[in-house]
């Protein structure tokens, strides 16, 4: 079978097709023009994986930009949602700062400054 996707490893954005076994099984991609544009397709097919960015509470009322430090598996993004809607963060934030030690194996860092 074959998967058709747009890749978004580099601004080229490669028009990928990726084979598959009938079992889902990686098989090969064609359409790259790069390195990058294989490992996408392969992790799309296999693994797929995005970086989470939102905000969070903090305890004046206000919000902080975050994101995950690494890409989460995509079907977690929803429960990690949820998790993160139950932290208030203390201030003061400052960027880089590790609000949350592990969401799916990965950090959630401030994005912003916050006083």
């Amino acid at each position: 079978m074959k998967r058709e996707m747009v890749c978004i490893g580099c601004p080229m954005g490669c028009q990928l097709s990726a084979e598959l076994t009938e079992a889902g099984v990686f098989v090969s991609v064609t359409g790259n023009t790069c390195k990058r544009g294989a490992e996408y397709a392969r992790t799309e097919c296999t693994d797929p994986r995005r970086t989470l960015t939102t905000t969070l509470r903090c305890v004046d009322g206000g919000v902080v930009a975050v994101k995950t430090e690494q890409p989460i598996p995509k079907d977690r993004l929803m429960e990690a949602m949820k998790q993160l809607n139950q932290v208030v963060v203390p201030l003061p934030v400052t960027i880089g700062d590790v609000l949350i030690p592990d969401v799916f194996g990965s950090r959630v860092v401030a994005c912003q400054n916050r006083l």
